[in-house]
């Protein structure tokens, strides 16, 4: 597993979350850890196929989730996440995921992504990820998690 691989998530990441939520995200640690999948967090789950191929998982505390998807719905202030919610939600990760994708074919590695899902990762098999957490100022963490096989 690469570092390299995350450069374009995060990359992604910091100008979607700030063109979506108007906060600039920073970047934490970026580290090779054991998955633990929390509870109350959501978790959306984007397949990567070509020359690379495994997942990217995008984890947050149902707590930053609807802060987020307030942000991106102009200040309405979500109490839960419905579906509309959900629907943001996920696509804020297939855009992150999108973007990514055509930096990595700009440096020639072809890759596809799969359409976001919101997993229950109790079965998940994957026991190592690559992780890094977006931290945003007012609104909480991000962790976006590398699993490539």
């Amino acid at each position: 597993m690469k570092a390299e691989y995350i450069n374009p998530f995060l990359e992604s990441a910091r100008m979607v979350i700030e063109q979506m939520v108007q906060v600039r995200p920073s970047t934490g640690q970026l580290a090779l850890k054991d998955i633990k999948f929390a509870d109350n967090h959501v978790w959306i789950q984007i397949g990567l196929t070509g020359q690379m191929t495994g997942d990217i998982v995008f984890g947050l505390s149902e707590t930053v989730a609807l802060r987020m998807i307030s942000a991106m719905m102009g200040g309405f202030v979500m109490t839960e996440i419905d579906e509309i919610g959900r629907s943001a939600i996920s696509e804020l990760g297939n855009m992150i995921s999108g973007n990514a994708s055509t930096m990595l074919y700009n440096q020639g590695v072809h890759v596809d992504i799969t359409p976001p899902r919101m997993v229950d990762f109790s079965h998940f098999n994957a026991k190592r990820a690559l992780t890094v957490p977006l931290i945003m100022d007012g609104i909480g963490e991000m962790e976006i998690q590398v699993l490539i096989a």
